[in-house]
């Protein structure tokens, strides 16, 4: 047997976005939990489904059937419609740690929703890839959400 010493950096990661939807707080919570859930897809479109067990401790993982996967993170902290928190690795098989919040706050209808994803570790993915998936899952948040809530008032 053969060991390697390696000397590496930790990489500190922050991704942090805030953004107004308008639709019902309720709403968008519950399509946050449809869009990294079951509706999740890659930012080009292709389908990526996932499960989320949404209460506290719940896992949030890909399921590839015949007990085959890949754990993505586990519920912190839920608190319908304002809160949902994970820790966990998400996508990166490396030795690293993730925390993902979504924070809702309702006024008028119009729900103001603070989003971080904060990582440390070795971080094998480039920021500005995870930033575009993050992207691509918050902006198809904000059109579902809003779709839902014309469809509910007419």
């Amino acid at each position: 047997m053969t060991a390697t010493l390696t000397d590496q950096a930790i990489q500190l990661i922050e991704i942090v976005k805030e953004e107004q939807i308008a639709a019902p707080a309720a709403i968008v919570f519950e399509t946050i939990l449809e869009q990294i859930g079951p509706f999740n897809e890659t930012p080009d479109g292709t389908p990526l489904p996932m499960k989320v067990e949404a209460w506290p401790g719940g896992r949030w993982y890909r399921d590839l059937g015949n007990n085959t996967g890949h754990l993505w993170a586990h519920v912190q902290s839920i608190k319908p419609p304002t809160l949902l928190e994970f820790y966990g690795p998400l996508f990166m098989s490396a030795p690293a740690m993730s925390h993902v919040i979504y924070r809702l706050s309702e006024e008028n209808g119009i729900t103001q929703v603070k989003f971080s994803h904060r990582a440390v570790g070795h971080i094998p993915h480039p920021v500005d890839r995870m930033n575009g998936g993050w992207g691509s899952i918050n902006a198809r948040i904000r059109k579902f959400a809003e779709l839902k809530n014309k469809e509910t008032k007419q």
